[in-house]
């Protein structure tokens, strides 16, 4: 799931965060637009997790995390190990469920996003 910003503990703070990070995923969608993605699926929910975003492109299909914080720094900490290994289970459970795109490599890319700033995506950011 995307990041979830600041993290407040008011009672407006988790629906604010959500807003954050809705806003931050359309900014990636349309980020992976100009740059030639057609995206395939949003916050495509499987038994295992979601995912963000699937773009394809060419013969790449990747598979997009979206990590928004209010804080630039803090952003490129926000991928751990365990959230890696989930999205290679659902980027799985996915491709199971649409054999159509079985033949595109799978790629496992993060967009990170921070206030008043393009989002910078890291292609190819890991493999499982």
């Amino acid at each position: 799931m995307t990041g979830r910003g600041g993290g407040s503990r008011t009672p407006g703070g988790r629906a604010a965060a959500e807003r954050f990070g809705r806003r931050a995923e359309a900014v990636c969608r349309l980020a992976l637009r100009l740059g030639g993605y057609r995206v395939v699926s949003v916050r495509e929910r499987t038994p295992l997790g979601e995912i963000d975003i699937v773009a394809r492109r060419g013969g790449i299909l990747a598979i997009v995390e979206v990590k928004a914080r209010r804080d630039a720094g803090a952003v490129t900490l926000a991928l751990s190990e365990r959230q890696r290994q989930r999205l290679a289970r659902a980027a799985a459970a996915f491709l199971a469920r649409h054999p159509e795109l079985a033949a595109l490599s799978v790629r496992f890319d993060v967009m990170l996003v921070s206030p008043w700033r393009w989002p910078c995506h890291l292609a190819d950011a890991w493999r499982p």
